[in-house]
């Protein structure tokens, strides 16, 4: 099956080919036809799942350029998810001439609120949103299409307050995509809430599909450390290709400015470069044999070559399912992989649940690094809902 054959149009489909995405995963097929045909929907999906695209491609079908202030909203829980959907809106967005906003905590509101104002959609964390709201630096009664990612993690991080106030002012006739790794009980009167008469998909994958063929290693890093820590484990004799993930365009020109000062030869590959210039870089690459590739999530979704022997999550991954991503491009083709993620004191806590909800718990113990508590859940108990609940499509 092909993204066409999901209801994407051809400008859509030719800069996926571009960006080297060809074949929907599991979870794009079943959302993009319901999402496309205006249904709301209900998605579990664990792990692996590209769960952006699948609501991205969907946006970006719906909405025409000529649409006056934001129309489309998605909710992600953390600044570094808000930047990386962003960027893929930007990349899917643009083939109709719209336009994507990032608007997270952190960083001036009067120009965040600016540039949402003229954007076609925003990508927002719910403190930052709701604080633009009650402000009335920000207007929500013109969207039309609602998508709330990793809502199993907005419950986790206590953001439900907030979501539900931002909910409340979005317009009643509405499109919602939820989306959430878990159905749990409070996640589906979450979903009954927000959404009318759902679609509902789940992907039942194995926690660890995807990774199980490669070996795990957590490390504990200062911040101040990292580039000597990645010098040393680069220059482990048992290895091949190495791909090193960072989280930003600029922190990937960093550290390969800082690899090459050391003489440590290192290619650099991210969303600034034209699609010609990261295939070149890739070939390069792909060609030798213990070459370093830096790179961030959105550029890497191309690199598919059976002799990457190392992963090394420089920055943590956002999600259970950026682990997956990354690490599923090593151990390929029957050959060993060694998947590597750099741990500060800051991370610990949030890397030790993936860890745990992949069956890494072992690995991350061995590491010296302790299992911390889990984040207080925010109870949505006692809430009702007019809504009807959601129907499940076999």
């Amino acid at each position: 099956m092909s993204f066409a054959d999901l209801g994407a149009s051809a400008p859509v489909v030719a800069t996926l080919d571009r960006a080297g995405i060809t074949t929907p995963f599991p979870i794009q097929a079943l959302v993009i036809p319901d999402a496309i045909a205006g249904h709301d929907v209900l998605a579990k999906s664990r792990t692996g799942s590209g769960k952006t695209i699948a609501f991205a491609i969907p946006i970006t079908e719906r909405v025409e350029a000529k649409e006056k202030g934001p129309v489309a909203l998605v909710l992600v829980p953390t600044r570094e998810l808000a930047v990386q959907v962003a960027e893929e809106m930007r990349m899917i967005g643009r083939t109709k001439g719209l336009r994507a906003a990032a608007v997270f905590g952190g960083a001036s509101m009067a120009k965040q609120a600016e540039r949402a104002q003229k954007a076609h959609v925003v990508v927002a964390t719910p403190g930052r949103l709701d604080d633009l709201e009650n402000r009335k630096m920000l207007r929500l009664d013109r969207i039309r299409i609602f998508v709330l990612d990793e809502a199993d993690r907005m419950l986790d991080m206590g953001f439900q307050p907030q979501v539900d106030r931002i909910v409340k002012r979005l317009p009643r006739e509405r499109q919602t995509l939820f989306f959430s790794a878990t159905l749990d009980s409070g996640t589906q009167r979450l979903a009954r809430s927000y959404t009318h008469d759902a679609v509902v998909h789940e992907i039942s994958l194995d926690e660890g599909s995807g990774i199980q063929d490669a070996s795990h290693r957590f490390v504990p890093v200062a911040e101040s450390g990292k580039v000597e820590m990645l010098i040393e484990i680069l220059n482990e004799h048992d290895r091949d290709l190495a791909l090193v993930f960072v989280r930003t365009k600029r922190g990937a020109d960093r550290l390969g400015h800082k690899l090459k000062a050391k003489g440590v030869p290192a290619y650099v590959m991210h969303g600034d470069m034209t699609q010609a210039s990261r295939q070149t870089t890739l070939d390069r690459f792909g060609r030798e044999t213990k070459a370093v590739l830096i790179a961030t999530d959105v550029a890497a979704r191309g690199i598919h070559l059976d002799n990457i022997t190392h992963v090394i999550n420089y920055d943590v991954p956002n999600d259970l399912d950026g682990y997956v991503h990354r690490t599923g491009r090593t151990a390929r083709a029957g050959r060993a992989g060694e998947a590597i993620t750099f741990v500060s004191t800051l991370e610990q806590k949030d890397v030790g649940v993936m860890a745990s909800r992949l069956d890494l718990k072992k690995e991350f113990e061995e590491s010296g690094l302790k299992m911390m508590p889990a984040a207080t859940v925010y109870s949505s108990r006692g809430r009702r809902s007019s809504m009807r609940p959601p129907r499940k499509r076999r």
